[in-house]
């Protein structure tokens, strides 16, 4: 398994609307691997590998496009006071209550400086039991540059702001920042170098898209682009399986396999597309569980939903203390996401 890959997308910074350092890294990585690269102005890097074998038939060869959103959750810098705090816009989802005492990244014109995320109030020894209580806004949280009035000259407005943790290996798992959805990205990645020279019948289509965490913004225009047959969207999803969490909330568990994903609140996947990935992970002996998903969506619903549509599946990857610094993968899941990718995209 690379590693090496997943560290290195991980820990490249890259909100929404700020994912160039991302494509820039999958770009070099990928060299080789397609017939067609591409950038669109949405900023998503659009890959088209052409078809390996001729059809019998005279139809176009079907499209199938992998849509892996580049974007991690973070903020943008929306004020800087008179003393050097500066005050943020968050573009994801948070729960503050996983926000304090943070380590970040300011990522400048200049380069990325380091600070430290906390609540506006007072710490513990002067606080009251009322004020122990209270869980701050989003908004309530600044960041500590250590730079004072030289904040102003450093920082401006719209700047990046991501999370400073490192990709670790702990046990069987992956623990990291950004899990959501460099996972995709790998997977995107890895699927494609899997197929080696085997020869495919489809136009295969790897998206790595834009903004997703603020509306699946780049699949959208990614997806009309291509106007694909059948849309993957790639992705993370719940693992649960930790106390406190009932049991029909689980979503997955980890070590079972990957998900394959049966809809969430943006798409319900193709029965059809569902019956053949299922009947592949059976035939390869590769480790699966349906997955559902309450709330959220994914790229796979861009696709499903563009020009005059897509049938569509997704297949995800159960994540522990997902939009958490912790983010946590089980190595056998992602494995088993990369083998059933590349299976389906083999026989395509």
């Amino acid at each position: 398994m690379n590693v090496a890959l997943l560290k290195a997308l991980c820990e490249t910074p890259g909100v929404p609307g700020h994912e160039d350092r991302v494509r820039d890294l999958i770009a070099d990585e990928v060299k080789g691997l397609f017939d067609e690269i591409r950038v669109d102005a949405m900023g998503s890097l659009l890959c088209r590998r052409a078809p390996r074998k001729t059809q019998k038939s005279k139809k176009p060869p079907l499209k199938i496009m992998l849509l892996c959103h580049m974007d991690e959750i973070g903020f943008l810098v929306s004020h800087i006071t008179d003393k050097g705090f500066v005050y943020l816009h968050p573009v994801g989802g948070f729960d503050p209550r996983n926000l304090f005492s943070r380590r970040v990244l300011v990522c400048t014109d200049q380069g990325d400086l380091k600070g430290v995320m906390n609540p506006a109030g007072r710490p513990i020894h002067i606080s009251t039991a009322a004020d122990r209580k209270k869980v701050p806004e989003v908004a309530d949280f600044f960041i500590d540059l250590g730079l004072g009035e030289a904040t102003k000259d450093a920082v401006k407005v719209g700047d990046m702001v991501v999370m400073d943790e490192p990709l670790i290996e702990i046990g069987d798992k992956i623990v990291s920042k950004a899990l959501d959805n460099r996972i995709a990205c790998w997977l995107g990645i890895e699927a494609v170098r899997g197929l080696g020279k085997a020869r495919h019948a489809a136009e295969i289509h790897v998206a790595f898209t834009t903004q997703e965490e603020v509306g699946l913004r780049g699949a959208r225009t990614a997806a009309y682009a291509v106007r694909p047959d059948v849309g993957i969207g790639i992705d993370t999803t719940l693992a649960c399986d930790t106390p406190g969490v009932p049991e029909q909330d689980r979503t997955t568990e980890q070590g079972k396999g990957f998900g394959l994903h049966v809809r969430d609140s943006s798409f319900i996947a193709d029965k059809g597309l569902l019956a053949e990935f299922q009947a592949l992970a059976v035939k390869h002996k590769i480790p699966f569980q349906r997955t559902m998903l309450r709330y959220g969506g994914q790229d796979g619903a861009a696709a499903q939903q563009a020009a005059t549509g897509a049938r569509a599946v997704g297949i995800v990857v159960g994540t522990r203390y997902i939009h958490t610094v912790t983010e946590m993968l089980h190595k056998a899941d992602l494995q088993a996401a990369r083998d059933i990718l590349v299976a389906y995209l083999k026989q395509a």
